[in-house]
């Protein structure tokens, strides 16, 4: 049940940035495909932001790639709650967890087709 308090409290500001870094911290310790990913990022974030021209540019190589993080938490915090729920093959889980991951693919195809059509004309 959400709280009565004002909700700009810099006391629930603090405590909700705690819990986004226990959220982090669990997708690093628990998962080995957003350790992957992180780690692609931690190369391509700064690679975009040296190699593309403006802001728009530099914008279109980076959000991509942290989009790609962002649904690769919410398709393992699915695939946890479907596992908690019903740890047995069932094909509406599995859907579920199909989708996730599918998400995190066309992400990924997404970070591909914006860093070639970006950075492809350049050089080729």
């Amino acid at each position: 049940m959400p709280g009565s308090g004002f909700r700009g409290d810099p006391r629930q500001l603090w405590r909700a940035f705690r819990w986004s870094m226990n959220g982090l911290r669990a997708g690093w310790r628990h998962e080995a495909s957003f350790r992957l990913e992180a780690m692609l990022t931690v190369v391509l974030l700064p690679v975009g932001l040296w190699v593309g021209h403006g802001a728009l540019e530099k914008i279109a190589l980076v959000a991509p790639v942290i989009l790609v993080l962002s649904v690769e938490l919410l398709n393992s915090a699915i695939e946890a709650v479907v596992d908690k729920v019903s740890p047995e093959f069932h094909e509406l889980a599995g859907r579920a967890k199909d989708m996730g991951s599918a998400a995190v693919f066309l992400l990924l195809v997404l970070v591909v087709l914006s860093w070639g059509l970006i950075l492809g004309p350049r050089w080729f």
